[in-house]
């Protein structure tokens, strides 16, 4: 049963999480590598999770209940989608890391790939590693 609090915080949830400078600038940066097309790079940005969190989505123990079916979908500049369960990405929970990248071997993205993308470690193929990030939003299912 959803208490009328637990209603009423999810019914505040962002619509989008923003990628500008200035709200990610805050957040703690973080590296990880990502392998695609048969090259392996080291990628810098920000935990996608961090963001998150920094934007009032549940983290840790509040991903529970109602907080297992919000979904981030994340949209490249060419229209190429993806998504990312919460719970899939709480350190907490599912622990599975996403970057949004701003550099790769040292070097800001080049325009092909950036100015952001996301890197997702460890997947079998590269094919959530959205390039041209340009928007993130967020989904809560019924």
């Amino acid at each position: 049963m959803i208490t009328a609090a637990l209603a009423l915080a999810f019914a505040t949830l962002p619509v989008s999480l923003p990628l500008d400078a200035a709200s990610l600038a805050p957040l703690p940066r973080a590296s990880a590598d990502l392998t695609a097309h048969g090259k392996t790079s080291r990628c810098d940005g920000v935990w996608l999770a961090d963001l998150a969190a920094a934007r009032g989505l549940p983290s840790g123990e509040a991903v529970r209940g109602p907080a297992l079916s919000i979904l981030i979908r994340a949209e490249a500049a060419d229209g190429y989608r993806v998504v990312f369960a919460l719970s899939e990405i709480d350190r907490r929970l599912g622990n599975k890391p996403v970057l949004i990248a701003d550099r790769c071997d040292g070097k800001p993205l080049p325009a092909a790939d950036g100015p952001l993308r996301l890197v997702v470690p460890g997947e079998a193929r590269a094919a959530r590693s959205v390039k041209q990030l340009r928007a993130l939003s967020v989904q809560q299912l019924p």
